[in-house]
């Protein structure tokens, strides 16, 4: 869903070894590439010999390359169809001045060919070209396998978690997040630092709720934008038991915080609900906030501005949109099962059929159900899932996370707003390091298996404390 991504390669080779070995080398990466549409920023096999990297001159030529290709280039591949030369791909990359992660991949040698013609060596060649790599300071990602052929569905997991990978940096060292409205004052726990976060990279704006009000109520009910939104509201999801002056006063506030968003060139938005959106407007933002999450622009409750990082970060790794969740109920005496549950506001990609705009029930007691239109109401059904949290810990001035796979599951469960029901091997372990930990009782949630690619993510390149939690 995402835009195509451009990898620099580098062909590792060391001279005495047969040149058919990087030719092939050669042909089947950029094969793979091309499989999976991705752009190779990789010398011309006349610019050194064979295209490969192995002298001063060849790391000077291939540095200047990725130089002047740096706002393309998402990663950088590291392939050695043989030993290769550990300096000559070391230097390339310093001269680059590229801080992208960076994949290492060697071939394995055939039994059957330990002969001069096909020996590779490339199981040694590795770890030397790590070792330089490491002396230089760099950080890396190796496949899971120590060799392993470019063409093998072992190699194309370890690209396809590659590229979440290089996703998941680029995006997060970039990251402009919106923070609409201030944290609901019952709600302490989505406190956070912008100071740690900006420090890796990530920005927030801000925007008080009295400005979106302002400025939603001067738009007149037949104004273009409006009518617009209207329809996209209603292409997206019934809204048939829902009163049509509050489907428009959500109009409203989507084309307010889309101007404010393309504005401010925001990724992401945390809006605070809970209550003023209710007691001083009327509605709530919950489908408009479904609708962002969907087209790839997540957006979460209580101005949980970490909580929508770890909906991006989780978005970034699979490409698919991500939700925000309470980890919130128990389910019977299962210890590794629980209910997930929002009011709620995930994507469609969650609800599918079952979406439809409802009110909030619980809310409704303390502000009136009339005042809390909006909600999105479905099930997800069985499939991957995949959990993350990133929180600032500012006791001891650092990020934190953690990361895990599940599964959604189809167990009954009768209830409303946005819900699951998931399985979680050693659920109990985790809620334990919830707690123990001081997280959140938010969460991101993706319908994919992501948790190795940001675990590779948060702690190769960023650094950050992570329990990956494995059951």
């Amino acid at each position: 869903m995402g835009k195509k991504m451009t990898l620099g390669v580098i062909v590792g080779n060391r001279d005495f070894f047969p040149d058919v070995l990087i030719s092939e080398g050669r042909r089947d990466i950029l094969e793979v590439l091309a499989e999976f549409n991705i752009d190779a920023v990789i010398l011309d096999e006349d610019a050194t010999k064979l295209g490969a990297v192995e002298t001063w001159d060849h790391a000077k030529k291939c540095g200047e390359l990725f130089r002047q290709n740096a706002d393309r280039i998402d990663g950088i591949l590291v392939s050695l169809p043989n030993f290769g030369d550990e300096r000559g791909v070391a230097d390339a990359i310093k001269l680059s001045r590229l801080d992208v992660p960076i994949l290492v991949q060697a071939y394995p040698d055939s039994l059957d060919q330990f002969n001069v013609e096909r020996r590779r060596d490339a199981f040694c060649g590795k770890i030397s070209v790590c070792n330089n790599l490491y002396q230089y300071g760099y950080n890396f990602t190796v496949t899971d396998q120590h060799t392993v052929h470019p063409k093998s569905e072992s190699f194309k997991r370890d690209l396809r978690k590659f590229l979440g990978v290089c996703r998941v940096v680029k995006g997060i060292r970039n990251a402009r997040f919106g923070a609409i409205g201030a944290r609901p004052n019952a709600f302490n726990t989505t406190r956070y630092s912008e100071k740690l976060l900006q420090a890796f990279g990530m920005t927030v704006s801000t925007l008080d709720l009295s400005e979106v009000f302002g400025r939603a109520n001067k738009l007149a009910d037949g104004d273009g934008r409006v009518t617009e939104r209207l329809e996209r509201i209603g292409s997206y999801v019934r809204t048939g038991k829902v009163p049509a002056p509050a489907i428009v006063k959500q109009a409203k506030l989507g084309v307010v915080i889309d101007e404010w968003m393309s504005a401010n060139d925001l990724d992401a938005t945390a809006i605070q609900c809970w209550t003023s959106l209710q007691q001083n407007y009327g509605v709530n933002v919950c489908t408009l906030m479904s609708m962002m999450s969907q087209s790839l622009m997540p957006s979460a409750c209580e101005v949980d501005i970490t909580g929508v990082a770890s909906m991006y970060a989780l978005q970034l790794a699979s490409d698919t949109p991500s939700a925000l969740v309470d980890w919130n109920n128990n389910y019977g005496d299962d210890p590794d099962k629980c209910v997930l549950f929002h009011c709620g506001n995930w994507a469609e990609v969650f609800l599918g059929d079952t979406m439809e705009m409802g009110n909030a029930p619980i809310l409704g007691t303390s502000v009136g159900v009339e005042n809390t239109y909006g909600t999105v109401n479905g099930r997800t059904p069985a499939g991957p899932f995949s959990y993350a949290r990133i929180t600032t810990d500012d006791r001891n001035g650092v990020i934190k996370t953690y990361v895990g796979d599940g599964d959604f599951v189809n167990d009954p469960l009768e209830t409303f707003g946005s819900r699951a029901v998931v399985v979680v091997p050693g659920l109990q372990k985790l809620m334990r390091h919830v707690c123990k930990n001081g997280f959140e009782h938010h969460a991101a949630m993706n319908a994919s298996y992501s948790a190795e690619t940001l675990n590779e993510a948060f702690t190769t390149y960023f650094g950050w404390e992570t329990y990956y939690h494995i059951g």
